[in-house]
């Protein structure tokens, strides 16, 4: 069963409350899971309270089936702003949202014939109920959000 909220504004609101609320962030301790921002090794990433489990057990998943690769290409989880494109809050303005490998898996590149994410990483995520944009959508493939699909 996916636990997560559909992306209508209204499930959004009740599951993960308003976009920018800090208030219901925490730190996710990721030492030594080899997370890397722009080349610095990352210790924490603040996200939703509602995944941080989840998003805990992804992460040591990757670190697991020895996807280093994607970990040291950390793009981000809480950033409050729109969606790109558009003025709806994007899943990052609720720390419901993380981004990896963004050079070779853009909002705008094909999957899989461009992009590169691997199909086992978005398998991954799956299991644990997230949507990986690149399988559902065909594009985004660095983007991966806690709601139905």
């Amino acid at each position: 069963p996916n636990p997560w909220p559909a992306t209508d504004q209204r499930s959004l609101q009740r599951f993960y409350g308003s976009p920018g609320d800090e208030s219901r962030l925490v730190p996710l301790n990721v030492v030594g899971l080899c997370i890397q921002y722009d080349g610095t090794h990352v210790s924490s990433i603040r996200c939703h309270r509602n995944v941080a489990k989840s998003l805990e057990l992804i992460l040591f998943e990757l670190v697991e089936r020895r996807f280093f690769h994607i970990l040291k290409q950390y793009e981000g989880c809480y950033n409050n702003r729109p969606m790109r494109g558009g003025s709806l809050p994007s899943l990052h303005a609720r720390g419901a949202a993380i981004d990896f490998a963004a050079a070779t898996n853009g909002n705008q590149t094909a999957w899989p014939t461009r992009a590169t994410m691997p199909l086992e990483v978005m398998e991954i995520f799956a299991r644990h109920g997230w949507v990986a944009a690149g399988a559902f959508w065909g594009r985004d493939g660095m983007h991966f959000q806690a709601t139905r699909p």
